[in-house]
């Protein structure tokens, strides 16, 4: 294993970004067994919380290039996962919503992903976990949600 530069090694910059690489590869590799890439996941599950939704919602929503929007919404319809048809507020426009199948898998990728992190956090007890749960959001400015089982 490479040390980190000790210039950098207590940082908790590095430290974040060292963590935040391995839970993305956790999930990842959780949402893989699913057929999915991360991606992917983050744009169906932004299309089932918010459906029916305009794209450009959608691109703003979850901060993605429009032309990378495209190109994963035309990956989840191929798949069967989500439709796309004129959005009935303004014609001009397309609104995205899940297929059962596609809300079927947010599912499954849900319980996937929380197992990753499950992994991700497994050094730490619960009242850690809880405690460095809220130090993150208070860092990222983010506020609670409620999770299903």
């Amino acid at each position: 294993m490479n040390a980190a530069p000790s210039t950098i090694r207590d940082l908790p910059s590095w430290l974040l970004g060292r963590a935040a690489a391995r839970g993305r590869a956790l999930v990842a590799e959780a949402l893989a067994e699913h057929g999915l890439k991360m991606w992917h996941h983050v744009v169906l599950c932004a299309v089932a919380d918010q459906q029916p939704v305009a794209q450009a919602d959608l691109v703003r929503s979850v901060q993605l290039d429009p032309k990378d929007m495209v190109g994963v919404l035309n990956d989840l319809q191929a798949a069967g996962l989500v439709e796309r048809r004129p959005d009935p507020r303004d014609r001009r426009k397309n609104a995205v919503t899940a297929t059962e199948d596609g809300t079927r898998l947010v599912a499954t990728c849900a319980r996937a992903a929380r197992t990753a992190n499950d992994a991700l956090l497994a050094p730490l007890g619960e009242d850690e976990r809880a405690a460095f749960m809220d130090m993150l959001r208070r860092i990222t400015g983010e506020t609670a949600t409620r999770t299903s089982g």
